[in-house]
């Protein structure tokens, strides 16, 4: 399998909303690797390493998130694979 890995930092009203649990559920329903941690600046970044059309349902599926959030964002980036095996919740950052 590639490894495609890629960014995604989801902006809006997304913390305190259950979405970092409901990333890890969605990525891992995907067979993704990587992580997902909220930042300071109130939005959740995930690094999501996997298939590319894994990797682009899983932005895809960010854009709404779970019921009780607000996305107003999707912002997606280059990313390097960091090895990531299986789809963690990390510590904010």
């Amino acid at each position: 399998m590639v490894r495609h890995p890629v960014r995604l930092r989801i902006e809006g009203g997304v913390q305190g909303v259950g979405y970092r649990w409901w990333a890890l559920e969605a990525a891992r329903s995907l067979g993704l690797d990587g992580w997902v941690r909220n930042r300071r600046d109130g939005s959740v970044e995930i690094l999501a390493i996997g298939e590319t059309q894994a990797v682009e349902d899983m932005a895809s599926a960010c854009a709404m998130g779970p019921r009780a959030a607000r996305v107003t964002a999707v912002v997606q980036s280059a990313a390097e694979d960091d090895g990531s095996v299986g789809f963690e919740q990390r510590a904010t950052v």
